[in-house]
């Protein structure tokens, strides 16, 4: 049987492209998003008591990751691409169904005059323009067991990188994007396997490319371009 599924809203975030979106929801706080629903959907009754909640569930499509077929294995860039675990044990992009589940921390309903209700999130881990296919609140009480554990994901390295930059390169930016992007780049954007202290690495983040390299756990930032 087929299923039809809707896209019910966009997400606008400051990350327009893949590389550099934290590897999870909730590892950078400071990031913030807009949740801007389709015409057929900016009914505010949708959304009463939704301000109770203090976190959202957002299921998603993975709109840039689609291709023919699927794969049972995948290599998470996290254990260095170069192990295979099943798609079904990670949450990698290329799976059968590209949906994607992700958890934020709701800061808002707010109302605009030409998009109707939108909804302000923290923590994202989502690209801008990310279609959301559903709006689920996040139950403590069932969402959070006590037990919980990460599977080979527990081991892996979780310090951030110490990041240095000028902050007269920041001036472009906004206090709350000077924020997501510091937290970005302490969350190492790099694919693990990537190790060279010579490279020179671009981020785009709110319309500007952040230059970077990284050496000994230190991201040293050398320009924000427009």
């Amino acid at each position: 049987m087929d299923i039809t599924m809707h896209t019910i809203a966009h997400i606008r975030t400051d990350l327009p492209e893949k590389f550099g979106v934290p590897r999870q929801s909730g590892l950078v706080p400071q990031l913030q998003g807009t949740i801007v629903f389709e015409p057929d959907y900016r009914n505010p009754d949708a959304l009463r008591g939704l301000e109770g909640f203090s976190h959202l569930w957002l299921i998603f499509r993975f709109h840039r990751a689609e291709r023919e077929g699927w794969s049972p294995t995948v290599r998470p860039p996290r254990l260095g691409g170069n192990r295979r675990m099943g798609v079904f044990a990670t949450r990698s992009p290329f799976r059968p169904n590209n949906l994607g589940l992700s958890c934020v921390k709701l800061e808002g309903v707010c109302r605009d005059e030409k998009l109707g209700p939108v909804i302000r999130v923290s923590g994202a881990d989502l690209v801008d323009g990310t279609p959301i296919l559903d709006i689920k609140p996040y139950l403590p009480y069932a969402d959070c067991p006590r037990d919980a554990t990460g599977g080979f994901t527990d081991p892996l390295e979780t310090e951030p990188l110490e990041v240095e930059c000028d902050e007269a390169l920041l001036a472009g930016l906004e206090a709350q994007q000077r924020a997501g992007l510091m937290g970005v780049l302490a969350c190492d954007p790099r694919p693990r396997y990537q190790e060279d202290p010579e490279r020179v690495y671009g981020l785009a983040f709110a319309g500007k490319n952040v230059k970077f390299t990284v050496q000994d756990r230190v991201l040293t930032v050398l320009a924000v371009e427009e």
